[in-house]
Formats: structure tokens, C-alpha cells, sequence
């Protein structure tokens, strides 16, 4: 079975311990939402997973494809390929939400990532107008924003998606077709989401975990 393990994680940032002796299992093909109260490490756990926090104590221990092994350093990301989403969308303003998908593509071929160019136009219509895909992104909605940067996660080669309130701004409506994107574009990668929303976790059919 292929997971990832963190064992005995912990995080300081001087005398606040953010993260204290976290342990998590995580299965390739559950789903699982990670739902706890504003300050409670979720961000930082997803930040130690892709790299860009170290832990000060505990192990990343991962079984993915052909390989397995343990990130002593606790940086993960040096073995597994993840696409995130943050809590603020971190896109490029002056380029439009085509041009923020395929920025970050590792191929520069007419085939991106498996799909091809035309299959992207095709996935981003699902979630977007299609005359606002060539507008800078500076002139969308919040809404429209946020979904330009679940796109981005979900069109991109990786092994893991990390989505971290990925639904805040989005009506009720607009949330079910993302979900329903979610659901048809994961590819059986790994799934960990952060939400502060019971519903979400039952639209999801998650694993509902706690920090």
C-alpha cells in the first residue's frame, strides 16, 4: 500500500509550538480533510510537506511507486511531486488563467503534462467562463481567481495535492462543480485538504482528521 507517514512532527517558532508531536498516516487513494481551528499548524504542516518550512523534530516517512524512504530532514517534497493550493491564490496578476496553468507546466511541448493544450482549454471551461481565460487575472472576480489557482494545482503532473481551504470564496453551487472537478482530475494522487467546514468533509466523502 502506498503512503506517506509523519511521525513525532513538531514545529516552533520560539516559544510558540505550533506543531507538537503530530502523527498521520496517509493512504494514495483516501481522501482526507484536515479540519481544526486558525492556529492550530495546518498551514505549516502543509509547508513542511512541500519544503518550504523544515521540522524541528519527527520523520516524513514515505512508499510511492517503485521506491521508498525517509526524509530525516522532514522535506518530503524532495521525492514527491506536489501541486497546492494556499490560502491566498499566488497567482501572476498581469497573466490571464491560461497563462497561470501553463506557467508552471515542466514540459514546454505541444503536450503538457500527459494533456494536451486543447485538453486544458477544455478541463478550465468546466470552472470557467470561457471569454475570461485570455483576461489578466487582475480583472476576475475573487471567485474567479480561486478557481484559476485550483486549476493550476489540478492541471499540473504531481503525486500529491495539497489544497488548503481550497472553497473560501465560492457560492455553494460553484463549490459542488469544484468538488466534482476535484473528484474526475485527481488521478489517484495523494489528497490532504484543509477546511473549517463539517459539509465539506461529507461532500468530499473525506477522512475527517484533527491536528
Amino acid at each position: 500500500m502506498e503512503q506517506i507517514i509523519i511521525k513525532n512532527l513538531s514545529k516552533s517558532y520560539g516559544t510558540l509550538t505550533v506543531l507538537k508531536n503530530v502523527d498521520l498516516t496517509l493512504d494514495r487513494y483516501k481522501t482526507y480533510c484536515l479540519m481544526s481551528p486558525s492556529g492550530t499548524g495546518k498551514t505549516t504542516l502543509f509547508r513542511i510537506l512541500m519544503g518550504l518550512e523544515k521540522a524541528d523534530e519527527g520523520d516524513i516517512i514515505w512508499n510511492v511507486g517503485s521506491g521508498a524512504g525517509t526524509e530525516t530532514d522532514t522535506d518530503a517534497s524532495r521525492s514527491l511531486r506536489i501541486s497546492a493550493v494556499f490560502q491566498e491564490d499566488r497567482l501572476c496578476p498581469s497573466f490571464s488563467p491560461l497563462e497561470n496553468v501553463m506557467m508552471v507546466q515542466k514540459k514546454h511541448t505541444s503536450e503538457i503534462s500527459g494533456i494536451s493544450r486543447d485538453e486544458i482549454l477544455t478541463a478550465m471551461c468546466r470552472l470557467l467562463p470561457e471569454e475570461c481565460l485570455n483576461r489578466p487575472v487582475s480583472t476576475l472576480s475573487g471567485g474567479m481567481k480561486r478557481r484559476t489557482a485550483i486549476l493550476r494545482a489540478l492541471l499540473t503532473k504531481s503525486d500529491m495535492l495539497l489544497l488548503d481551504e481550497p472553497f473560501t470564496g465560492l457560492d455553494e453551487e460553484t463549490k459542488i462543480d469544484v468538488i466534482r472537478f476535484l473528484q474526475e482530475y485527481r488521478n489517484n494522487r495523494f489528497l490532504l485538504i484543509s477546511t473549517h467546514q463539517k459539509e465539506d468533509v461529507e461532500l468530499l466523502k473525506g477522512i475527517l482528521i484533527t491536528l
